[in-house]
């Protein structure tokens, strides 16, 4: 970044949360827990004629603290079985299919989830707990280190000085990565360069999807000592009860001791900004969590580099990657009744 750019970048010239501040997070704008039936297609199409090895590695959802996950069924074309990897603990279905006599191959997962809305408090209540970060457990160390589109050191490293700069702590570095992102970013996916979730490129550009605020802000955290992680699943909307979902949604967790992880989702906030407060520190019950981590290492590993982030169907053909693959997201609330409906086109990533 040339001289002076990023210096501009930490000053917004007119502060969107002090009109969404009016707001006050006091009350609930979302039920606390939603329970539903959520099926994952997939289709591969077009194997080649004379292909010898395809393999195929499918992202499962599975219960934590915030969400409560049933794999009623599995159908597929071939056999599969589950794997998990170890770095990050998520789950995949696998299925190797040698010399395939079809040119298509189909999964389906059905599921029965019910997830809860994920609350460690507001900023305020936080900042109790805002310390100077203590060196991390040995656990904790993989969300200070490097991914490959997450820099530690360099440009990543200068933006993040001067964006916490006279902050102390990590709720406080966490507070004020999230305020940035939110004054000087904007949730829109012209152009190109959006939705790989690169940190540098997003501060630079200021403008993405989910995953491009979330990679900055896991970026400047972890700058600053803060462990960071992302998360990514699907959302589903809150003014319907069943109907297509196009694409995926993520959001960030940091850590604070003894907190825990504290959710952040800056990119719903900048979408409704009333909702600056809510989500820091809270993120709703309208979304599946399926994987966490970057440059995941897949298991069995594949033979491409890993794998940016894990929330879509991943192919190989006799050792390359296959991009001839359908897939399709649909849910219907399990409490029943209401009109079908899709969430609005925020493109195959939200």
């Amino acid at each position: 970044m040339k001289g002076g750019i990023w210096v501009f970048c930490v000053v917004s010239v007119f502060s969107l949360r002090a009109w969404a501040g009016a707001v006050s997070n006091a009350a609930r704008p979302f039920p606390l827990r939603r329970s539903f039936e959520f099926t994952y297609h997939v289709e591969v199409t077009h194997l080649p004629i004379g292909a010898h090895d395809v393999r195929i590695w499918i992202p499962v959802a599975r219960t934590d603290r915030h969400q409560r996950v049933s794999l009623i069924k599995v159908t597929g074309s071939v056999p599969s079985r589950l794997t998990r990897e170890p770095e990050y603990g998520d789950r995949m279905l696998y299925a190797e299919i040698r010399s395939p006599r079809s040119s298509t191959a189909e999964f389906t997962l059905l599921y029965h989830v019910t997830r809860w809305q994920y609350s460690k408090g507001s900023y305020s209540q936080l900042l109790r707990y805002n310390n100077d970060p203590a060196p991390p457990l040995a656990s904790l160390r993989l969300y200070l280190e490097p991914n490959r589109m997450i820099p530690i050191g360099g440009e990543m490293k200068a933006i993040a000085e001067q964006v916490t700069r006279g902050e102390h702590g990590p709720v406080q570095i966490a507070h004020a990565a999230y305020t940035y992102l939110f004054d000087t970013m904007r949730y829109d996916k012209s152009g190109t360069g959006w939705g790989r979730g690169d940190a540098v490129w997003a501060c630079n550009a200021k403008h993405g999807n989910c995953t491009d605020f979330h990679s900055a802000f896991i970026g400047i955290l972890r700058n600053e000592k803060v462990p960071a992680r992302f998360v990514i699943g699907f959302p589903l909307p809150p003014n319907a009860s069943q109907g297509v979902i196009p694409g995926y949604h993520c959001w960030a967790e940091f850590y604070v001791s003894p907190v825990g992880w504290v959710p952040v989702d800056i990119s719903e906030a900048w979408l409704d900004k009333k909702l600056y407060h809510y989500y820091f520190g809270t993120v709703d019950a309208n979304r599946v969590r399926f994987s966490a981590g970057r440059d995941i290492t897949l298991v069995p590993k594949q033979a491409g580099r890993p794998i940016n982030f894990f929330v879509y169907p991943y192919v190989e053909v006799d050792g390359k990657p296959f991009h001839q693959v359908q897939d399709r997201f649909t849910f219907k609330d399990l409490s029943g009744g209401g009109r079908q409906a899709s969430l609005p086109a925020r493109g195959p990533s939200s």
